[in-house]
């Protein structure tokens, strides 16, 4: 499905005259649409999950998964929207004590949801079940690599929806991206490359439009001296080579202390050399990503990284067999960029110290994992990124209680969690007078007497 750029437009121009329907419903009312939007969801899994295979070339049971996930996550919405958004009151101070405040959250009325192609359901469902949550309406526009899975979910919604502008779906062509961000939308939430992501949040700031934006990762392992070798390396092998490697929450890098780092590369390797490329994992879902993945591992190559398995032969026309190098330089593209294939670098460090420096040297900060007995939560503080992972991968995308998401170039801006309703809200504050002072402090009726006593009061209270 294909859209003109006055399509888009009149696409949102709809969705705002559905905002004050929507609104109008209150938690209550939107909550009970949303569950039925989860059951026709929880019916239609399978189905999901065949156009999610379809689509992007992974194994079924990995899109099975996925649907169930982004599923969790709107159940959370659900329970949790109302708890989270209430007005609340706040205390004005003694200075103020005649006045009453309170903050209520305000949802922002249309938001421009751009989802990836690696997860289509379950990380567009991060930006779409929560702005719906908080109140708002949603347009979604999918990669141009899954539309279809955008256009079931808008259809599934439209079975239960007051009204067919609550919830749609654009075309998949990038020129929708780009219309979307120069409609009237009221808020833009963005998945993809960081590279695309300074385009849209360029084109949002001419129009002063705020975003949330979850971009690509570089994401590190440190394995300690006191890690489980076994669970690491069963753990750090699926999110280095899970989805073929497209995951911008898996591991693209390993730091393991040198005096257990035989024993794991040796773990890792015998799993990696069982995987079968087109079973284990699909194709890469991006025709042009493998030309990627190629001169990644070429400049890793090139600059004297050794390969334990795989080699340039593993990368095909349209699916890469698991690699994984070892000694790779810092400087290789391999180590600095996101190569988003089933590759892995293993770089052996002197200590944790060195690891923990070199995991944060880089431009990204999305995620990383910690794989140590009694040390995880210690390293884990010391590292600049998103989210942590303790003797675990992934774990922080499917829980819906905890926020996801970046800083420096992985972006900025949280979904998931409360965080996540809030991010779709602003706060609005109210302040009334309940009785009347004595005192004028607002007003050119002020005396002297006003203004010392207010001095004294201030060094009363702040002494």
């Amino acid at each position: 499905m294909e859209t003109n750029t006055e399509n888009v437009f009149q696409t949102v121009e709809k969705a705002q005259s559905a905002v004050l329907l929507w609104q109008g419903l209150g938690y209550s009312g939107r909550a009970k649409i949303l569950k039925s939007w989860s059951k026709e969801l929880i019916k239609n899994i399978d189905s999901l999950a065949e156009i999610i295979a379809e689509e992007t070339g992974k194994p079924l049971s990995d899109a099975a998964l996925e649907v169930n996930v982004a599923i969790n996550h709107l159940k959370w919405v659900i329970a949790n929207s109302q708890k989270v958004l209430r007005t609340q009151s706040r205390p004005s101070g003694l200075l103020f004590a005649n006045i009453k405040s309170k903050v209520e959250r305000i949802p922002f009325g249309v938001v421009g949801v751009i989802g990836p192609w690696n997860y289509p359901m379950h990380t567009p469902m991060g930006s779409i079940s929560y702005a719906l949550g908080a109140g708002n309406v949603v347009v979604f526009k999918p990669s141009e690599y899954t539309p279809k899975i955008g256009a079931a979910l808008a259809e599934l919604f439209s079975l239960v929806a007051p009204s067919p502008y609550i919830f749609q779906t654009l075309g998949g062509d990038p020129q929708n991206g780009i219309d979307l961000t120069n409609s009237k939308v009221d808020k833009i939430a963005f998945t993809g490359s960081t590279k695309t992501a300074k385009k849209v949040a360029e084109a949002c700031a001419k129009n002063l439009i705020p975003g949330v934006f979850e971009c690509g990762g570089k994401d590190s392992a440190l394995i300690a001296t006191d890690a489980d070798l076994d669970l690491a390396a069963d753990e750090v092998l699926w999110s280095a080579m899970a989805n073929a490697g497209q995951s911008c929450i898996g591991i693209e890098r390993v730091y393991v202390v040198d005096n257990i780092a035989d024993k794991f590369i040796d773990e890792i390797s015998q799993r990696a050399r069982k995987l079968q490329a087109g079973k284990d994992y699909g194709r890469a879902t991006m025709p042009p990503q493998i030309n990627v993945i190629r001169s990644h591992i070429e400049d890793a190559a090139n600059k004297g990284g050794r390969f334990i398995v795989g080699s340039l032969d593993s990368i095909k026309e349209t699916i890469v067999e698991p690699i994984i190098m070892v000694d790779v330089p810092e400087n290789s593209l391999e180590v600095s960029d996101e190569t988003f294939g089933p590759t892995l670098v293993i770089n052996r460090v002197p200590n944790i110290e060195t690891a923990i420096v070199l995991a944060n040297n880089s431009k990204y900060g999305l995620g990383n994992a910690v794989y140590s007995k009694r040390q995880g939560e210690k390293i884990a503080r010391k590292l600049e990124s998103g989210m942590v992972s303790i003797n675990s991968v992934f774990i922080f995308a499917g829980i819906a209680s905890i926020p996801f998401g970046g800083i420096k170039d992985s972006g900025y801006g949280r979904i998931h969690g409360p965080e996540g309703l809030l991010e779709f809200t602003y706060a609005k504050s109210y302040v009334k007078p309940i009785f009347k002072l004595p005192l004028a402090l607002l007003s050119f009726k002020r005396t002297k007497f006003t203004d010392n006593l207010v001095k004294r009061l201030t060094k009363l209270l702040n002494l």
